[in-house]
């Protein structure tokens, strides 16, 4: 399996509020050259090897650009290659998914290498950046993740978090290994524009784009799903943080799927997908994408207007719009339509609080929807992250693990009902 991409992964919802500081740190001056500290971690899984190397003491001048070459061990393959960045954020990495890459030397910088057995990586194919739409500067992807000889299995949409300013897809690559690996499920991990003006867009995009954009990955998928051994008529979503909300909305807003515009007409808020296929009327995307999603499982997710207002600070929006985001506030009645979901939560989450989330489990059940809100005992927020330090994959190892299994076992009430 080859990857080629290079990504940027931070920590998730709580980067909303840490966005101030200086991002580069000087290491040592002189009257004619700056240098900075660079450090290599040995993966124990395999080796790294520096070109130029790096001198005794560790400091490097500014503006060269080394290259790091990563072999793993028998029987472990490349997870990613990655370096640090600085900033007011911890840890954050810069990871690419070639066994050689580039590290430009304009910051203090750890150099490293996240390596997998490739046991982990059998029996399923990964067909990464498949691009579905891009309405501004940001090319939007998705990653897809076979079972071999997968024919007509329903789908899972993963979305991530990060404060819905941060990270991309792959930072959910842990879970969609773990949901694909019973051979029951094709997985779709799918990215989405950043909020405000942070993919370098003029305009800033808002909660109504980032829905719109879910929606249209969800739309070209449903077009495309075949060619992957997927049913584009049996999907479940899921995410984690500000995952949590757009997967939660997902589902609950689908009727709200049109082309009326959002708050362009008073009282009116409709969400247009990014990507629309040929020859289908938004009406008929509608229809697909409702029918088609029939349960969820958001975990440590946003779900009320005020948390959303204070978790974006999309201040510029009036409060009618949050609102038409806020997927407290559009939970179909039962009779209408079905929306089963899976709330998962860390009982030591200092983000998201135990309130928010059962105010929506009461929320869901007052509908009549079926909801099974669990806790997860000594876990704190982000559990489903992976990254390639140590620390996040010990924790997705002890509680993302078990509970993508908990998570799979949910959809399979739906899927695969016992009888």
């Amino acid at each position: 399996m080859v990857m080629t991409k290079s990504i940027r992964v931070v920590s998730s919802i709580a980067m909303v509020y840490l966005l101030s500081g200086p991002l580069f740190t000087f290491a040592q001056t002189d009257s004619s050259k700056v240098y900075f500290n660079v450090t290599v971690e040995q993966p124990t899984d395999g080796s790294i090897t520096i070109n130029p190397p790096i001198p005794a003491g560790g400091k490097v001048a500014a503006g060269t650009v080394l290259t790091a070459t990563v072999s793993p061990a028998a029987g472990y393959a490349l997870d990613s290659g990655y370096y640090t960045i600085s900033g007011p954020w911890s840890p954050a990495y810069f990871e690419v998914f070639t066994p050689e890459f580039q590290i430009p030397v304009d910051q203090n910088r750890t150099i490293g290498a996240s390596l997998i057995e490739k046991k982990s990586l059998e029996g399923f194919t990964v067909t990464q950046d498949v691009m579905y739409a891009q309405p501004g500067v940001k090319k939007l992807k998705y990653d897809v993740y076979s079972p071999d000889g997968a024919k007509n299995l329903p789908c899972i949409v993963i979305i991530h978090g990060g404060g819905w300013l941060f990270n991309t897809e792959d930072i959910m690559r842990g879970l969609a290994r773990e949901l694909v690996r019973g051979g029951k499920y094709v997985v779709f991990s799918i990215d989405y524009r950043w909020i405000g003006t942070h993919d370098g867009d003029q305009i800033p995009n808002t909660l109504a784009d980032i829905i719109g954009d879910v929606y249209g990955a969800i739309a070209n998928i449903q077009e495309h799903a075949k060619g992957y051994g997927a049913d584009p008529a049996r999907m479940a979503v899921t995410g984690d943080s500000a995952g949590g909300h757009l997967s939660a909305a997902a589902i609950d807003l689908a009727g709200q799927i049109g082309d009326g515009g959002f708050g362009v007409k008073d009282g009116v808020y409709q969400f247009k997908p990014t990507y629309l296929p040929a020859g289908k009327s938004i009406d008929r995307v509608r229809e697909e994408i409702t029918q088609a999603i029939k349960v969820a499982a958001p975990s440590y997710g946003v779900f009320s207007s005020t948390m959303l207002m204070k978790g974006t600070r999309d201040t510029n929006q009036p409060l009618a719009a949050i609102k038409a985001c806020a997927p407290l506030n559009h939970i179909p009645n039962v009779r209408e339509r079905a929306v089963p979901q899976l709330l998962l939560r860390g009982k030591l989450d200092l983000l998201i609080t135990d309130s928010e989330v059962q105010t929506y489990a009461d929320a869901l059940k007052a509908a009549g929807q079926t909801v099974e809100y669990v806790q997860v005992e000594g876990a704190s927020h982000a559990f489903f992250d992976w990254k390639p330090d140590a620390r996040t994959k010990a924790t997705f190892y002890k509680f993302g693990v078990p509970y993508a299994a908990k998570m799979e076992s949910f959809f399979d009430t739906v899927f695969y009902p016992k009888r």
